[in-house]
């Protein structure tokens, strides 16, 4: 990344080549170094910095250009200043923000789950048996055929605002989309086998969807729509948001697609359920899978046609203060096991990812935080050059290093689908000692209200809550309530 002094001269500059290659494509084999691009690795501090040194920028447009080389050569500050950006302090400074982070796979012979798929990462055999590579060569096409959405720049303005792109601000946003596009609709149309072509043509699904993702209002799940959907969950352009606002949002954007279109031409063809706990998430609590909830959202996503559709679920949550809970981590990982797993919107604070897969104590992300230009792809060209939607690029950080403010995402396709994840998130939720992600319920009169401040006794009975939603410890200290009010 150079200098924001010299980034900003270079916007000012339109002419020069290097504002159209400094956007490497993060599908590129390697991570981008601080010279290579000069948004790699941007963060809210580099925009934060890249404001304050704007006033170095102040002489004339027309000479902008030839003055830039003498005024950083007379100014030692900012010369300073550019020589530390430059030699990768910033990176280190987005990796506290974001947390740190490593490139590639780690040495573990664990397996690997991703996205509901288990790839065997064993030992190769002295007698050359390669099933360990092979099953390392399988786990990289299929993350690099996941879809990638970035901060991008260029785009129409969102709304009345002036803001033309999402840097700094629209990470969740990203989040979210990369959640609903690579996962809820290309496993609906293609399927979890899916993979990104190694040739041209592509399939016209596959281009379809990328086009509903396009920065217009013109598109279905724009930033400019999602935005415009989520003004009532508080989201505005230029403004951060968490998952649960994330999640309604989402829900809202798709009950607008629903009511404009007939049936058969949804551009979100399933019904979306945000699960909350019990009286929607106002005592806070474990969220509640209701079985009849999910049968009325499919209900009334056919319009009365039919019992049962297919269905996105988004589970936000609340794990712990300032970090998740430990109690929670074994759930977690397990989620990723699920076939029906979409994975996790999360990451740091002011800083989200989206979360693929896990191995051991480390989970694997797609990062949003490179900035890139528009890209408005035609639904119709199968020849489009898609390589700004994939990376090759395979980060991990430690599960217990994420913000306890997450959302897990579950697509189930037919009735027998979410049968076979209720089971399974049943299942987990028995063998979680008293701390349940979630539970699942078959009616609201079914509900069984658990506080994450349960635990259990010496005879294995589940202690009653009080009122206060906070339990002794084994040292008869008291803590608590770790779930937060959604």
């Amino acid at each position: 990344m150079k200098g924001f002094h010299e980034r900003n001269v270079a916007l000012k500059c339109p002419s020069k080549s290097s504002i159209d290659s400094s956007h490497s494509s993060p599908s590129s084999g390697s991570e981008p170094g601080p010279s290579d691009c000069k948004f790699s690795k941007s963060s809210v501090w580099s925009n934060l910095f890249a404001s304050a040194f704007s006033i170095f920028d102040t002489y004339s447009e027309s000479s902008a250009c030839e003055k830039k080389a003498l005024h950083a050569r007379n100014n030692g500050w900012t010369a300073a200043v550019k020589r530390v950006v430059s030699g990768g302090s910033m990176r280190r400074i987005h990796e506290r923000v974001l947390g740190p982070s490593k490139i590639g796979i780690s040495s573990s012979t664990s397996d690997i789950w991703l996205l509901g798929v288990c790839y065997k990462i064993s030992q190769v055999s002295s007698s050359g048996d390669v099933d360990a590579s092979n099953g390392l060569a399988a786990f990289k096409r299929d993350f690099s055929s996941r879809i990638l959405m970035t901060y991008r720049k260029g785009f129409d303005a969102i709304g009345d605002t002036k803001i033309t792109s999402d840097f700094g601000w629209g990470c969740m946003l990203r989040s979210s989309q990369m959640l609903v596009a690579q996962q809820a609709l290309l496993f609906h149309q293609l399927g979890r086998s899916w993979r990104k072509p190694l040739q041209k043509p592509f399939e016209q699904a596959y281009i379809e969807i990328l086009h509903q993702f396009g920065d217009s209002e013109a598109t279905a799940f724009s930033i400019h729509n999602l935005v415009e959907a989520g003004k009532i969950y508080g989201l505005a352009a230029g403004s951060w948001v968490g998952p649960y606002a994330m999640c309604r949002s989402w829900e809202s954007l798709a009950r607008f697609k629903r009511e404009e279109n007939d049936l058969e031409h949804q551009s979100l063809p399933m019904a979306v359920y945000v699960v909350s706990g019990d009286e929607d998430g106002e005592r806070g609590g474990a969220p509640v899978v209701c079985v009849e909830d999910a049968s009325r959202h499919c209900f009334e996503f056919s319009r009365c046609r039919a019992d049962w559709t297919p269905i996105l679920l988004l589970v936000p949550l609340v794990l712990g203060l300032d970090k998740v809970n430990s109690r929670y981590i074994p759930s977690l990982q397990a989620t990723f096991t699920f076939p029906q797993c979409l994975g996790i919107l999360g990451g740091k604070p002011g800083a989200s990812t989206y979360i693929v897969g896990v191995q051991e104590e480390n989970v694997f992300y797609l990062d949003p935080h490179d900035v890139q230009l528009v890209v408005n792809l035609s639904q119709d060209n199968q020849e489009a050059d898609t390589s700004s939607y994939h990376c090759d690029i395979i980060r991990h950080i430690p599960l217990d290093s994420i913000d306890p403010s997450l959302a897990i995402g579950f697509f189930c396709r037919d009735k027998d689908d979410f049968d076979d994840f209720c089971l399974r998130a049943s299942k987990l939720a028995d063998e979680s000692n008293g701390a349940p992600l979630f539970t699942v319920a078959q009616t609201h009169s079914s509900f069984k209200p658990i506080s994450h401040g349960n635990a259990l006794d010496d005879t294995g009975e589940v202690r009653e809550d009080d009122s206060l939603g906070v339990v002794p410890d084994m040292d008869g200290s008291i803590h608590e309530d770790d779930w937060q009010l959604l």
